[in-house]
């Protein structure tokens, strides 16, 4: 059966400077998302015994282990194909975003009073989270989640396409305790080019919930 890897990182670790500094890029990459691809290969393994052994006490621990690790897992690897050292900035139609521009528009009624919201949501985790934009598919718009560790309040079926790391191990070196400075500086760094893809694939995929036949 196929496991998870690590993604490779699309920049290298300076690449976000100074909003997010080398030291971080690397122990956030190499060492904590590594370890939910470790995590959620491990609790596939661990699944695998309960079932030849019958040994259904644990399921309910790996199962929760196994939602932890592989969100933690996919959230990341979004999280490093939404930045680029070239990015921030509004999406605009000149740059080949507009459809995305115009979802946001419509969802949230002004790129401004959209641009709170996902600071709003990632700053005001209790411990750790996310804040996530995601297409919800049963009613086609944009809408914003606030996500508890990695998997939890989460719309089943939204597909994440921007997300905010509101983790401590996403800025506390260079930010020490100031999550909002840390938030508001990501907004320079958002590939939105790479927003709008994600944005298409999932408006493509637009019959994933099947609530009637």
């Amino acid at each position: 059966m196929p496991v998870y890897t690590l993604p490779v990182l699309p920049y290298d670790y300076s690449a976000l400077a100074p909003v997010i500094s080398p030291e971080i890029i690397e122990l956030h990459h190499d060492k904590h998302h590594a370890a939910y691809v470790k995590g959620a290969n491990d609790t596939l393994e661990q699944l695998a015994e309960a079932r030849d052994e019958e040994a259904w006490a644990s399921i309910n621990g790996l199962e929760k282990n196994l939602a932890f690790h592989l969100s933690g897992h996919i959230l990341h690897s979004i999280y490093w194909q939404n930045m680029s050292g070239d990015g921030g900035g509004e999406p605009l139609e000149q740059d080949g975003v507009g459809e995305l521009a115009d979802a946001i528009t419509e969802s949230f009624d002004s790129y401004r009073q959209f641009k709170a919201q996902p600071s709003k949501a990632a700053a005001t985790t209790q411990g750790s989270g996310w804040g996530v934009l995601a297409h919800e598919p049963l009613s086609g718009r944009l809408i914003v989640e606030q996500v508890y560790d990695h998997q939890g309040n989460v719309g089943q079926a939204a597909t994440p396409i921007l997300v905010f790391d509101a983790w401590e191990h996403a800025f506390y070196l260079q930010y020490r305790n100031q999550k909002v400075d840390f938030i508001e500086a990501m907004w320079q760094v958002v590939n939105w080019q790479d927003v709008a893809r994600r944005y298409a694939a999932a408006r493509s995929r637009a019959d994933v919930l099947l609530l009637a036949p």
